[in-house]
């Protein structure tokens, strides 16, 4: 019976020292974290759990909000998720939906951080600091929402400018198109104008011919016939003259005495 007592007491005084140290590394923890040492505050919020199987709502709630402190918000808000998840008690159950909340909040999720708040004010109603994160969230997601539509209904403008501006350039193309078609066919038509002005100022090849001397078409034999009766001619006209002169008068000469 003495040995029972005997062990017992060691357990207890075991337990004690225990306790007392978890306290001690707390209070090292919360002195660190006052002085914005953050790191070192969770360090020693770690050890304080480790020597009481994280069991200590203090230890669990303060190691949070060191992570909290140091931007980490998703390792925070698991921690903050295993204390819901345990706790029977209100006002610790409101606050760590508070501080989940307040880490999806920073992780941008809005919804999740609604719903968090939600949860926060179901177990103290009274919260004003709860109530204001919730309405806050609240306004940043229907600017979400809106700022969403708006860049929906840009994108569709700016498709409707793209395709008018499709079309409009189209059009100019077409336009463009049919621009240059008229001019080569006003161009054809102007060279097939001046080409048939030209022709029909330029005698035709077949009046030409008609209008030209025609050379008579002469057998050999007919044309020496012709020059030898042409000599001919020329030789009787050659001795008329000739007997002419020899017949004619004498010419009396008259003398001045």
């Amino acid at each position: 019976m003495k040995q029972l007592i005997i062990v017992v007491l060691l357990v207890l005084q075991a337990s004690f020292l225990f306790a007392q140290q978890e306290k001690r590394d707390i209070r090292k923890g919360n002195q660190l974290y006052q002085a914005k040492n953050y790191k070192q505050a969770e360090d020693n919020y770690r050890k304080a759990l480790a020597k009481s199987n994280n069991k200590t709502v203090e230890g669990n709630f303060n190691l949070g909000d060191a992570l909290y402190k140091q931007k980490k918000f998703e390792e925070a808000q698991q921690q903050f998720d295993k204390i819901a998840a345990t706790s029977k008690d209100k006002q610790v159950l409101a606050n760590a939906y508070h501080n989940i909340g307040n880490s999806l909040l920073e992780n941008k999720k809005l919804e999740e951080s609604i719903a968090a708040y939600k949860k926060s004010l179901l177990n103290n109603p009274n919260d004003e600091q709860t109530r204001y994160n919730l309405s806050y969230a609240q306004k940043m997601l229907k600017k979400q929402q809106d700022d969403k539509k708006n860049q929906n209904k840009n994108d569709k403008n700016k498709d409707k400018d793209k395709n008018k501006d499709k079309n409009k350039d189209d059009k100019n193309k077409d336009k463009d198109k049919k621009d240059k078609d008229k001019k080569d066919q006003d161009k054809k038509d102007q060279d097939k104008k001046d080409k048939d002005d030209k022709d029909k100022n330029k005698p035709d090849n077949k009046d030409q011919q008609q209008q030209q001397p025609q050379p008579n078409n002469v057998s050999k034999d007919d044309a020496e016939r012709m020059l030898e009766a042409l000599k001919n001619d020329e030789k009787a006209t050659q001795d008329k003259l000739k007997n002419k002169k020899l017949k004619g008068a004498k010419a009396n000469i008259s003398k001045d005495w």
